[in-house]
C-alpha cells in the first residue's frame, strides 16, 4: 500500500470533499507519482449534466482559493463535457458520463495505484444503490398492513345423539294349560228303560218254583 505524502494528503482531502459536497459521481483517486513527472495524483469524477459540471468546477475552485492553494491551470472548453483543474500535486478531471467513457483515463493509467476515497476521508462505505422502483416497492410493502390470518371457522357442534331406546325384553306369556274337559257323564237311560231294567232284574230274582 502506497503512503500518501502529508502535503498531498491535505490537498487530496480538500478536493475530494469539495466534489462530494456537490454530489460528484464515481469519484476515484489514482497515485501516478511513479508514472508521471507533472503530478502525483489524479482525481476523476463524473457530473450528471453540463450545469452540474460547472457547479463541480466552481466548488472546487472556491475550495482551493479558500485554502490559499495556487491553481496552475484550468481548462474548461464550452460544451466539451470535460474540465481539468490543475493544482500541481493534484490534477482533477471532471467529465460527463459519455466523455468519461470515451477517453477512459482509468485505462490510460491502469498501472497507477488506486487510493481509497473512503479511507482517505474516513468515510463509511456507501450502501449499494437500490433502483428507485425496488425502493418504492419495498416501501409500499412495509407500509401495507399485514393481513391477519382469518380465524379458523369453528364447526358447529354435532347435534347430541338421542339415546337409543332400550327395548324391553318381551316376556312371552305362558299359554294357559288346557284343562282336560271332564268326560261327559254317561247319559242316564231314560225313565222307561230304567223301569224295564228293574223289571228284568226282579224277574230273574224270583225263584223258578213259585208259579201260580
Amino acid at each position: 500500500m502506497n503512503t500518501i505524502r502529508p502535503a498531498s494528503r491535505d490537498l487530496l482531502k480538500l478536493c475530494c470533499r469539495a466534489l462530494l459536497e456537490k454530489k460528484a459521481e464515481d469519484l476515484r483517486v489514482l497515485d501516478v507519482g511513479a508514472e508521471s513527472s507533472i503530478t502525483d495524483y489524479l482525481v476523476l469524477a463524473t457530473a450528471t449534466s453540463e450545469p452540474h459540471l460547472r457547479a463541480l468546477r466552481s466548488e472546487l475552485e472556491f475550495a482551493l482559493k479558500s485554502a490559499h492553494t495556487r491553481l496552475v491551470g484550468l481548462e474548461a472548453a464550452e460544451q466539451s463535457g470535460w474540465t481539468v483543474v490543475d493544482a500541481f500535486d493534484v490534477i482533477t478531471h471532471l467529465f460527463l458520463p459519455a466523455q468519461r467513457e470515451h477517453y477512459g483515463l482509468e485505462n490510460l493509467w491502469k498501472d497507477a495505484a488506486p487510493v481509497s476515497v473512503n479511507e482517505l476521508l474516513d468515510l463509511v462505505p456507501p450502501a449499494p444503490v437500490v433502483p428507485v422502483a425496488r425502493r418504492a416497492a419495498a416501501a409500499v410493502k412495509r407500509a401495507a398492513p399485514r393481513k391477519q390470518a382469518a380465524p379458523a371457522r369453528k364447526k358447529p357442534p354435532a347435534p347430541a345423539k338421542k339415546p337409543r331406546a332400550v327395548k324391553k325384553p318381551v316376556v312371552k306369556k305362558a299359554a294357559p294349560k288346557k284343562t282336560a274337559k271332564p268326560k261327559a257323564a254317561a247319559k242316564k237311560p231314560a225313565a222307561r228303560q230304567r223301569l224295564k231294567a228293574k223289571a228284568k232284574l226282579k224277574a230273574k230274582a224270583k225263584p223258578a218254583g213259585r208259579r201260580r
